[in-house]
């Protein structure tokens, strides 16, 4: 069943808080949102609502907010991989962009509906991911973090 369009200012704001918090893409937060409304029995828009009153006080309903923590923990797992044969980037070029991502992130975690720091965040996971070898951005940030803590 095709789920209705989200208003745009909360969708923006849902998809924008769920970037932040999981880390993953545009694309991935709206599937959390999607998932998280299917465990729910709900749809987007009222997961989005129900994020966007939560933020202001209001208790999530406990499905909701059930659903919402797996779907984000899901987006999360990282699936067994073997360790990736190929060149690692340098350390230097690693903590460049981990860092980059990490400022994307605080900014779109302080305005969750800013689309130019949503963009910005998406770019800076693209490029985490490809220069890690990663396809999830969670994974990407775990393998970047997991670089810069083993000795040479």
């Amino acid at each position: 069943m095709a789920q209705p369009p989200i208003d745009e200012p909360r969708a923006a704001w849902a998809v924008g808080t769920v970037m932040a918090v999981t880390p993953c893409s545009a694309r991935d937060a709206r599937r959390v949102l999607g998932a998280a409304a299917k465990a729910a029995g709900i749809t987007s828009a009222e997961v989005a609502a129900a994020m966007a009153a939560h933020s202001r006080g209001v208790a999530m309903p406990a499905r909701v907010e059930r659903a919402l923590f797996r779907a984000v923990a899901t987006a999360r797992s990282v699936s067994p991989r073997e360790a990736c044969v190929g060149l690692m980037p340098s350390r230097a070029r690693t903590a460049e962009v981990l860092a980059e991502f990490r400022g994307c992130q605080s900014r779109l975690t302080a305005a969750p509906s800013d689309m130019r720091a949503r963009q910005a965040l998406d770019d800076a996971a693209y490029t985490l991911c490809v220069l890690l070898g990663r396809t999830s951005v969670h994974d990407a940030v775990l393998a970047a973090e997991q670089h810069l803590t083993t000795q040479a």
